[in-house]
């Protein structure tokens, strides 16, 4: 365990934590941010960025042929052993967001068909957040901001094709995973805002009152 503040920034596809993160950075500059995403990865954690090309790339198009469910959390658990390392290595008391830690990954797993695996009961026992920050978006704006299902991959939606139904379905379901995930950690729920910057306001409000 750890006693170094940290919170989590979740939300279903489409919900702009990446943008919202972002801005954190830029207004509270004594915190820091944490995702695995490239434009907050550093040059020498650039290997998880290419593991998660390759998932899109390489194995999601083949899952349940070449590859398997648990054959793809096992390469998604670099993600979270990643996200895991980085808190336990946070030195001092600067606080520090973090984009979705394992809860969502661990729903996308079980959506994906991996409903049961050992790796699941380790990530649960790793340091738990001060506070989640869930925010919340409508599927109808989700798909709206992937360009009608142009920009989704299969981990996104049900279904061979990105379609509405299928990417509506998904997203509720990834949605109730999530919140009964953290439902034994303080939640705050930021409603949708009309912008990134109202959406930032109402994180502020929670993180630096």
């Amino acid at each position: 365990m750890t006693d170094r503040p940290f919170y989590v920034l979740l939300g279903p596809d489409g919900a702009g934590k990446s943008s919202v993160m972002a801005e954190v950075a830029a207004r509270l500059p004594g915190w820091r941010t944490l995702s695995t995403d490239d434009a907050f990865l550093e040059p020498s954690h650039a290997l998880l960025g290419a593991l998660r090309r390759h998932v899109v790339e390489d194995v999601l198009p083949n899952l349940g042929t070449s590859y398997s469910a648990d054959f793809l959390a096992s390469l998604l658990q670099t993600a979270v052993v990643h996200l895991k390392d980085q808190v336990e290595r946070q030195d001092g008391n600067a606080p520090l967001l973090m984009d979705s830690y394992y809860y969502k990954i661990l729903a996308k797993c079980r959506l994906a068909g991996a409903r049961q695996n050992p790796m699941y009961t380790w990530w649960r026992s790793f340091p738990r957040p001060r506070a989640v920050l869930y925010l919340d978006v409508s599927p109808a704006t989700a798909w709206r901001r992937s360009a009608a299902g142009a920009r989704l991959n299969p981990l996104e939606h049900f279904g061979e094709r990105p379609e509405w139904l299928g990417f509506e379905d998904y997203q509720k379901s990834l949605r109730k995973l999530m919140l009964e995930e953290v439902r034994d950690v303080p939640v705050t729920i930021i409603a949708e805002q009309p912008s990134v910057a109202r959406t930032t306001d109402a994180v502020l409000e929670v993180l630096a009152p």
